[in-house]
């Protein structure tokens, strides 16, 4: 082991005697009685060094034999210390890539700060590489949704779309002015691969990730439907959605319709709800909604669907945000409820998707806001 104290969250001396670590209230820790020899070793714990050097530099600066293991067991349970040196075989590997975990760092000090076990946040962000998620629509929110993906080290981000890519879908962090014209899912691929911190994972890596049967195709870890259209992001087909529930894929919405952005739900087939239990939900609230829904789908839409740049990239954002919790096993407060923020003032407010009884699904037999898992209700997280 080669303890440090996290990097990522910043130390102060609130007296003498005791140490804060963290400035936010969500992960500050304050640590006391800490004399001035154990405060000065303290700068030692960079993971440079492992536990028996350690040892040998203590017992230099006057510290008893058993205060090193005493203070690292400390700081470890108080969720304060990483090690440079784990994560297993991939995070190895990961760091044996120097140009792209030097891209990677600020996530993984991000990572290391939300997961409190030792080499947690260097597990997770290795195994991104080994995942896949498909991005169903390269507009404004869909494109910057993968290119964010692929800079946060998932290893496959694909993107689907039709059509060339129009002066209306440049966006910061998606397609570029020099897409204009390409076919909008090479250009995406394009944005991807320029995207991702190195060359993506080999052949071989997928295979490993794919388990016994050694295709070389691992399954679909996510998919996030972020159309052009927001439109059928805040009312989804539900016969869209029919494959990826008969697959068991976790699915995540998110687009702009109007003046209004949308986040979730995500679903966890038979666990939260579906694109189907919407539906449902939303025709027994308003008898009318079925009908102009049709309408709606049926007539013919705008030239160019009204996409805020400054509304799509908050989208995005936040979308790629739960979608990279997912991947790193964490159930985002999207799940089973869909987050919507409007133009001007920008306020978010939540909305519970409840499964509904009737719907095909399954996911209407369990409690509002359980899922396959058996974790809790999403907390409202984002409130204020």
């Amino acid at each position: 082991m080669h303890p440090m104290v996290k990097p990522a969250l910043r130390r102060a001396w609130r007296d003498r005697q005791t140490v804060q670590f963290g400035m936010t209230s969500g992960h500050a820790v304050t640590v006391g009685p800490v004399d001035t020899a154990t405060g000065g070793f303290l700068a030692l714990l960079d993971g440079t060094r492992g536990l028996p050097l350690l040892r040998e530099e203590a017992r230099t600066m006057g510290l008893p034999d058993g205060r090193v293991d005493e203070l690292v067991a400390r700081l470890t349970s108080a969720g304060l210390i990483d090690d440079a040196t784990a994560g297993g075989a991939q995070a190895d590997a990961l760091r044996g890539r120097a140009e792209a975990f030097d891209r990677l760092r600020p996530d993984l000090a991000a990572l290391s700060v939300v997961h409190c076990e030792p080499g947690g946040g260097a597990r997770r962000l290795a195994a991104r590489r080994a995942m896949r998620v498909q991005v169903r629509g390269a507009g404004r929110v869909g494109a910057t949704i993968a290119s964010v993906l692929a800079a946060g080290g998932v290893g496959q981000v694909e993107v689907l779309d039709g059509g060339c890519t129009e002066r209306w879908d440049i966006a910061p962090g998606g397609l570029g002015a020099e897409s204009v014209g390409v076919r909008r899912d090479v250009a995406a691929r394009q944005l991807v691969r320029r995207a991702a911190p190195g060359r993506p994972p080999r052949a071989v890596e997928t295979a490993e990730a794919a388990g016994p049967s050694g295709t070389g195709e691992p399954g679909l870890s996510l998919v996030i439907v972020a159309p052009r259209d927001g439109a059928a992001a805040y009312a989804p087909d539900p016969v869209a959605a029919e494959r990826w529930l008969r697959s068991g894929t976790p699915h995540l919405y998110a687009g702009v319709v109007e003046a209004t952005g949308v986040v979730g739900p995500l679903v966890l087939p038979g666990g939260s709800a579906c694109a189907g239990c919407m539906a449902l939900g939303r025709a027994d609230r308003d008898p009318a909604w079925l009908r102009m829904l049709a309408q709606w789908r049926s007539g013919r839409g705008g030239p160019v669907p009204a996409c805020d740049i400054g509304l799509a990239t908050t989208v995005a954002g936040l979308a790629a945000a739960h979608a990279l919790a997912f991947l790193d096993g964490e159930l985002p407060a999207t799940t089973g409820v869909r987050w919507e923020v409007s133009l001007p003032l920008l306020d978010w407010r939540q909305e519970p998707m409840p499964p509904h009884p009737d719907c095909s699904c399954g996911a209407g037999g369990q409690a509002h806001g359980e899922c396959a898992s058996g974790a809790g209700e999403p907390q409202d997280t984002m409130a204020g």
